[in-house]
């Protein structure tokens, strides 16, 4: 297997308040190959898919009633430290919750978390060890 990740995508359970979330709020780029039953955004070389949680569930033959903690987090690198707290901010003014304010960590850098709509975890990272694009 090649090492690539291609496309994440999210199970929601209101695709046109994710899409509006991700596109107005977060300013992602929606990409012209999503329709009404799915939304996809171009991240670099990356696509991040929204598809209704019950559908993506039977797709893969789980079961769609999961909840609190799924052992994944997403997350973004930004280029500052200024640039974590203008993303939360973002993410709140759109409809997200705060998860952690953003603070110093224990591996020299700086982040804070949010949450989607739907409860999936978003890390926004300033790492000044590597850049990740």
């Amino acid at each position: 297997m090649e090492a690539r990740i291609s496309l994440i995508t999210l199970g929601v359970s209101d695709l046109d308040r994710a899409r509006r979330f991700y596109a107005e709020g977060l300013k992602l780029p929606l990409q012209p190959e999503s329709t009404p039953e799915v939304a996809f955004f171009g991240l670099h070389g990356l696509w991040l898919g929204l598809y209704p949680r019950a559908a993506l569930a039977a797709d893969a033959r789980l079961d769609p009633a999961g909840s609190g903690f799924g052992g994944i987090t997403l997350a973004h690198n930004v280029r500052t430290r200024e640039d974590v707290f203008a993303v939360l901010a973002e993410a709140m003014a759109a409809g997200g919750r705060i998860l952690k304010p953003a603070g110093n960590t224990d591996w020299g850098g700086f982040s804070g978390y949010f949450s989607d709509p739907d409860g999936h975890p978003w890390e926004v990272a300033w790492n000044p060890h590597f850049w990740i694009e």
